[in-house]
């Protein structure tokens, strides 16, 4: 009550609060909590709506859909507003609003990102290496629930054993959110080519393919990133700068 003037004040407008309703990262088949705060909502009702297909999903504590994956989360008294989405599908990514029902209705807009483990070899799928040098496979596993437990490769279908008689074999593992395993082979010879499978424990395998080369010089080469040419490519960029020169002093 405003004693001088005898009126009541309007209460203070609903505000949301967009440290503590984030976007979600979350990994297939878990629960995916998608939180929306919001101070003063006095006696509005706040509600969750999926644009994919606009359809709406809860209202107040109510939930309004016949996926019972989906459910509204809400305490007396709190200011947090949630949508819980249990065994979350990649299909269940994307925009999610949480609306006011203000009028008109004003919304916060919460992204819903879910992965799955990933695994990749870097380099590939070929990688050319030349006989004597050192080869250097780094495999890449990304979005796993916790880092794998362990790690292994294949090279043709067989283990490799780290240990073996042919000697110079390497693997260094560096675990966190991004979990990277390097496999070094020292002193490449042509036994070494083939398929080489990284496999983690906790996530699918990936491969890639090595060729060991004795001399040969293809196209697709690399050393250290860089490309190189075949002596036919020079020769074909050489006669092609000769046409450009001549064409140019003809038309001077």
């Amino acid at each position: 009550m405003d004693v001088h003037r005898g009126t009541v004040s309007p209460p203070p407008s609903p505000q949301f609060d967009p440290s503590h309703s984030a976007d979600v990262t979350a990994l297939a088949g878990t629960t995916a909590i998608l939180n929306c705060r919001v101070h003063n909502i006095n006696n509005l009702t706040v509600s969750w709506i999926r644009h994919r297909d606009i359809h709406l999903l809860t209202v107040g504590s109510y939930t309004y859909t016949s996926d019972q994956r989906f459910r509204a989360l809400h305490m007396d008294d709190s200011d947090d507003w949630v949508l819980k989405i249990k065994f979350v599908q990649i299909r269940d990514s994307g925009i999610y609003e949480c609306q006011i029902s203000t009028t008109p209705p004003v919304s916060h807009f919460i992204r819903l990102k879910v992965v799955k483990p990933h695994t990749h070899v870097l380099g590939g799928p070929d990688m050319y290496i030349n006989k004597g040098s050192t080869i250097n496979l780094t495999c890449v596993v990304e979005f796993s629930p916790e880092p794998p437990e362990f790690i292994y490769w294949n090279h043709n279908d067989k283990i490799i054993s780290y240990d073996s008689d042919r000697g110079g074999v390497t693997v260094i593992i560096e675990k966190g959110d991004v979990t990277t395993s390097s496999l070094l082979i020292q002193d490449a010879r042509p036994a070494d080519s083939g398929r080489y499978d990284c496999n983690p424990s906790n996530a699918s395998p990936a491969n890639l393919t090595v060729h060991v080369l004795n001399g040969e010089h293809p196209a697709a080469m690399q050393h250290g990133g860089q490309g190189t040419y075949t002596s036919s490519s020079l020769k074909n960029i050489l006669s092609l700068l000769s046409v450009l020169a001549a064409l140019h002093r003809v038309l001077q």
